[in-house]
Order: C-alpha cells, then structure tokens, then sequence
C-alpha cells in the first residue's frame, strides 16, 4: 500500500474535541520540513539543470491533477506579479483543464495521453522542463506526459510523497519527501500537499533569485498590481536610494518598476 494511502496514526477523530483535532494536526505537519529537508539534493539537481534552460528562453511546465494540479498553478500565476516575469514562462496544467481548478472532472487524471498533447498544443520545446506533482506517484495524466517529454530530451523532474511509483521512474529527477500517512487516511491535500507546496517554493525562488529577479532581498521586478505592492516599493527605493518616501513613490510611478527606478536614478548621478 503506498504511504499516502495508509491509515493514520489516528483514530476516532469524531471523538477528539476541536483542540484536539487541531493540536493533533500540528503534530504532524511539524514532520513536515524534515521531509523535505531529506531532498534538498534532489531540488537542487533540479533548479541547477532548469538555470541555463531558463537562460535560453525556456519555459517551465507543472503537470498535476486535484490538489496537486492546483499547487502547480497557484505557483505558475503569482510568479509574473512577484518577480515581472511575463505570463507563459511558468505554465500549469492541470488534468480536465480550467474547470478543474474549482470543481473535479470526472476520470480526467486517467487520460495518459492527454497532457502530451496539451504541452504539444503549446509547441514544447528542448529548451522547456517539466515537473510532474503527483502525491499518490501513478497518475497517468502525469506519468504519461513525464513519459513523453523524457523520450523527447526534455529535462524532468516528479514531486511525489510515494517512493519507487512510477512518476518517479519515468522522471529524470524524483523529489520524494517522504511525510507519512495523513491525519484524516488518504486526505493528501493536508501534509502531502503541503511538501509539495513547499517544493514548489524553493524550486521557483531560488530559480528567480538565479535569474537576476532579486537584489539583496528585495523582488525588484516585482508588477505594480495595488497599493500594498506599491507601498512596498516605495520602500524597498526609499532604502536603496537613501531618499524621501515621497521622492521614491515619484519615481516608481513614473519608472514602473524598483529596477527600472533604481538604475534610471543612478544613472542619472552619474552624469
């Protein structure tokens, strides 16, 4: 029986009361890091081979379905607001398309073949990677398109909380964090959703801060998109620059962008 699918540690949670329930669930989550701690080599494999793919107009692809399927696209659509990276660099799909973002389509994650012919559909290249999530590790909407994009020199890599399945297999690079049965049996969107989850994270961060995205600490390319990000730039100028707030609002406004403030304001220093 794979892992996720084990019984929990835990029994008649109907009986636990609310703090217990709550207090048992952080239990477990606390084990969560050291999973992923344990594939720190693996996700760095991974983000070492994707940098000089990225460089040469590469595209990175995440291929999952139910709650695996949504972490990839939550993760693909706050790239571009965070680090000003266009959209269609960072792709998800998820098995059954758009629609199965909010509701479940029925036997989508069962197609093999499909999500060849979505990457397909959007003329995948040498250049692009592809990351399969799959908590349970046997989903044939991603094993099928990891199969397929490994057979056509594509680099690849599986987030999966089941050893030795099969996206692993057919995965250039398998990123297994390990976290054990779930509190509530089988219910994968809890700790084995948040490995992935956090996979994720390092996988996109430190490729962004690799790509030039980051300086010091700060997301420099970051978009424009309320006021909260434009406060937040206003500051991150007002510090860099050593000027006024009001002044670093100015030029944010005017410039677009933290880098494109910055470097206009130091050139112009230097006249």
């Amino acid at each position: 029986m794979k892992i996720t699918e084990q019984s929990s540690k835990y029994d008649n949670l109907e009986k636990m009361s609310v703090n217990e329930i709550l207090t048992n669930i952080n239990k477990e989550d606390a084990s969560i890091h050291e999973a992923v701690k344990k594939v720190i080599p693996q996700i760095e494999l991974f983000v070492e081979k994707l940098i000089p793919r990225m460089k040469k107009g590469g595209r990175l692809f995440y291929l999952g379905a139910g709650t695996s399927g949504r972490l990839g696209i939550i993760d693909a659509s706050e790239i571009p607001p965070t680090y000003g990276i266009p959209q269609g660099v960072v792709i998800g799909l998820i098995a059954g398309g758009d629609s199965a973002i909010r509701e479940a389509v029925e036997s989508a994650e069962d197609d093999y073949n499909a999500s060849w012919k979505e990457l397909k559909a959007l003329n995948i290249n040498e250049n692009d990677s592809v990351v399969g999530i799959a908590a349970s590790g046997t989903t044939p909407y991603v094993v099928g398109g990891l199969e397929h994009a490994s057979k056509n020199g594509l680099l690849t890599a599986a987030i999966t909380c089941n050893p030795d399945e099969a996206v692993s297999k057919v995965a250039e690079i398998a990123i297994v964090p390990v976290v054990g049965p779930e509190f509530v049996t089988g219910s994968t969107r809890m700790k084995a959703g948040t490995a992935q989850k956090l996979v994720l994270n390092m996988i996109t961060t430190s490729l962004m801060i690799k790509l030039g995205r980051v300086k010091g600490n700060k997301m420099i390319d970051m978009q424009l998109t309320n006021a909260k990000l434009v406060e937040r730039g206003t500051k991150m100028i007002a510090e860099e620059l050593n000027i006024e707030p009001d002044a670093a609002k100015r030029l944010l406004l005017i410039h677009g962008s933290v880098r494109k403030a910055v470097d206009t304001y130091n050139e112009q220093l230097k006249k």
